[in-house]
Formats: structure tokens, C-alpha cells, sequence
């Protein structure tokens, strides 16, 4: 387990309200919960009232860090989340999307579409999405994309770039080694992370010593229900989002279909304190036996949560979960 005491989460507290971190080298202080676009965009069955109702009920408690993507439900994602945010809602949060290019001309479809669809001039983070498969790095680079995306800053429509990925921590050590300055990298951050290709172990000190702010995701395992995660222990939902919550990251990405959902992750982000080491230790060790074969981390061991873009992409079927 990384050597941290509750002392080194730095954080800005509000009584009664939900912490912020600073987001590395962006210097921006963001909520400790970050509202995930892609669960938001399923919220009551896919009704975009019910997404906006969450959506403003998560800023108006101090969940105002934002996520999404291009490739989330083929933009209604983005288009529900750019509804909530009309008629001045915008400039109430960080707002983050993802983009599908590895080229030049697919990066540029991806911001001009995001920008329309979450009505907006501007995209404080948009991140290099899935960052899964071992040339994706080289991709990035040879192929356009990271060039159209400092041209894009430049211009304005977009503040700060990063990437996310699921996979492999390899490929996410690649992507920082390449010598660009990252402003974050997104990650999955899970109490069976820490026995399986762990994010944890081999990537977040790597993102800490170069000050990358980092997202975490998947707290619960991956393709779970709201109450428990899928082992035949006695762990909850909460005691898994307030493990990955104790980690050294700037903001946890949580999805949410429904309101109570999201309230149930604002009883617990309101006047947050990091577990105690201790308490980690306790909380790995029920998880310890069923999570060192990724057999609930399914987005590590087959291709099941990998969306279908980047499987044609890289010349594999579009459907199944083979590994």
C-alpha cells in the first residue's frame, strides 16, 4: 500500500459541504466527487428531465466537477449533460469530455461535436479516451491527435489535456513517459485494483512525482449493484467509494441513474476524512482472496467494457468479451 497518512490527502474543507483537492499541475480545486456522464446520460430510463434534475442536484451540493465523452451512447450523453448545464448552469462547473481520436481529423469531430452537444465554448479538461491497447501512446502522437489538441488549446476551446484508460498500467506508464506534461490521467482506483494490474501501485506515485492530477474510476469493481460489491464478503458499496476516496487522487468519477444514488455519495463526501491506514488494511484483506485474477475487474481481463470504436479501431471484433 502506498506509505500515505491522512495528512498527505491535501484538501480544502467546508463545513457541512464537499471537500475539494487541487487537480496537479492545473492548479484548479475541484469537488472530491466528480459526476460521471455516461450513467447520467441512463438516468430514469433515459430521460433527459431526470438527467438535468441530477445532474443540478449534484451542483447544487457541491458535485461540480463534470465527465463525459464523445463516445458515450452515441452523444446522447453529452447532449443530456449539455442541457443541464444551459441558461447559465455552465459556468458553475469544471467541465470534463473525453475525445475518441488517435488522428488528426477524427480528434477534431470529436471536440467540434462535444462542443455543440454540451453547449459550450469551451472544455476546461478533455482527455485522450481508453488509452487501452499497447500502440495507442504511439498513436496519440504519430497520427495528429495530440497536435490537433494543442492547437485547439490554443485557440481556446479547450484549457487542459489528459487521458484515461482501463486496460493495463503499462500503457498508462507509456503515455507519461512520452515527455508531455499531462494535466491528468483517469484511472480505475478499486480495493481489487490494489491485487490485480493495479492503477494504484504502478501508476498513481508515477502520476504524483510529475504532479498529474489524477481521476479516479470504477470504485466499486466494475459492473456492480449500488450495495455491494460482487464478492461473498460483507463490503459495501460505501466502504468501497470511501476506500478510493482515502487515496491520493484529486476526484472520484461516480456514475448515477438515479437521485438517491447520488445522494447517498453526497452523505458520505460531505465533511469527508480519509480512512486511517488501518482501516485500508482491514478493507483490503476482506477483498484480498477473490481479487488477484481480475475476475470482477472484467475492464482489465477481457474487452467487454471497451467500447466498440476502439475495437474497430484496432482491427478486432466489434462485439464479445475475449480477452
Amino acid at each position: 500500500m502506498i506509505s500515505m497518512s491522512q495528512c498527505d490527502i491535501a484538501q480544502k474543507n467546508r463545513p457541512g459541504g464537499i471537500p475539494t483537492r487541487r487537480l496537479g499541475r492545473t492548479n484548479e480545486q475541484v469537488s472530491i466527487l466528480c459526476l460521471g456522464g455516461a450513467h447520467l446520460g441512463r438516468a430514469g430510463e433515459w430521460d433527459k428531465q431526470e438527467a438535468v434534475r441530477i445532474a443540478h442536484t449534484a451542483i447544487d451540493n457541491g458535485v461540480t466537477f463534470f465527465d463525459n465523452a464523445w463516445a458515450y451512447l452515441d452523444g446522447w450523453a453529452e447532449e443530456c449533460m449539455g442541457l443541464a448545464l444551459d441558461r447559465g448552469w455552465r459556468k458553475k462547473v469544471f467541465l470534463m469530455t473525453k475525445n475518441s481520436g488517435r488522428d488528426y481529423g477524427l480528434a477534431k469531430k470529436c471536440l467540434d461535436d462535444s462542443l455543440r452537444r454540451l453547449r459550450t465554448d469551451y472544455i476546461d479538461l478533455w482527455q485522450f479516451h481508453e488509452i487501452n491497447y499497447d500502440n495507442d501512446p504511439e498513436w496519440v502522437f504519430e497520427k495528429g491527435g495530440l497536435k490537433f489538441a494543442l492547437e485547439a488549446q490554443k485557440a481556446g476551446k479547450i484549457r487542459f489535456i489528459g487521458f484515461t484508460g482501463h486496460k493495463d498500467p503499462r500503457i498508462h506508464q507509456k503515455m507519461l513517459n512520452k515527455g508531455f506534461e499531462w494535466a491528468t490521467a483517469q484511472m480505475p482506483i478499486n480495493v481489487m485494483d490494489y491485487f490485480y494490474r493495479s492503477f494504484q501501485r504502478d501508476v498513481l506515485p508515477l502520476c504524483l512525482s510529475g504532479d498529474v492530477g489524477v481521476l479516479g474510476m470504477k470504485s466499486l469493481g466494475g459492473g456492480v449493484t449500488q450495495a455491494k460489491i460482487p464478492l461473498d464478503t460483507t463490503l459495501t458499496a460505501e466502504q468501497c467509494v470511501r476506500y478510493a476516496l482515502s487515496q491520493p487522487i484529486s476526484t472520484l468519477v461516480r456514475g448515477y441513474t438515479k437521485i438517491e444514488q447520488l445522494e447517498a455519495d453526497i452523505s458520505i463526501a460531505q465533511d469527508f476524512a480519509p480512512l486511517s491506514l488501518d482501516q485500508q488494511r482491514d478493507i483490503l484483506a476482506i477483498a484480498e482472496t477473490d481479487a488477484g485474477d481480475g475476475r470482477h475487474e472484467h475492464f482489465k481481463s477481457t474487452r467487454r467494457f471497451d467500447n466498440p470504436i476502439y475495437r474497430e479501431m484496432h482491427g478486432l471484433p466489434v462485439t464479445g468479451d475475449s480477452l
